[in-house]
């Protein structure tokens, strides 16, 4: 396994008037490549956002920051750099967070859900403080997670985020 020193190259996407904060952990290779969140197009996220949302699946990566946008909705990585193999999140070593108060003290984030269980747990030893929102753990939504097939993804963020979205 060969591990490289990457540095996260991208903003996260948010407004004033964001509510919700979506976490990932860290690029992957696809994503790092295109420059823009989940770019791995056997990644669910994408779907998973645009159905919660009631919206057509979302294909540049305007459509993208426009539907977040739209719907309240932050992005971005618990992880400003690591070391990694590829896009492997078992393989992260070396972490140096992100700086969450950059959108904390601009928006009016009530939730915050970590894509996976790598993120939540980064966001943990990481991130986590006093006063900040609720941190809420979701099934990843990377191709790696096979055990999640599309049904039981899509219910468990429609049931989390979903409702997140009906109340702000």
């Amino acid at each position: 396994m060969e591990f490289t020193h990457e540095v996260h190259t991208f903003g996260p996407v948010y407004d004033k008037n964001s509510k919700i904060l979506i976490l990932g952990s860290f690029p992957s290779v696809k994503s790092r490549e295109n420059q823009f969140y989940y770019g791995h197009p056997q990644n669910r996220f994408w779907r998973v956002i645009a159905a919660i949302c009631n919206e057509t699946l979302p294909e540049t990566v305007e459509e993208k920051k426009s539907l977040l946008q739209r719907h309240r909705i932050a992005l971005w990585d618990v992880i400003a750099s690591c070391d990694i193999a590829g896009s492997s999140d078992s393989s992260i070593k070396n972490v140096t967070a992100n700086n969450m108060d950059v959108i904390f003290q601009k928006a009016d984030i009530r939730a915050v859900f970590a894509n996976g269980d790598k993120a939540y747990r980064l966001y943990q030893k990481y991130c986590a403080g006093e006063g900040q929102p609720p941190l809420i753990r979701l099934p990843s939504t990377s191709p790696a997670n096979a055990a999640w097939k599309w049904e039981r993804l899509l219910e468990a963020w429609s049931t989390s985020v979903g409702q997140k979205l009906n109340e702000s």
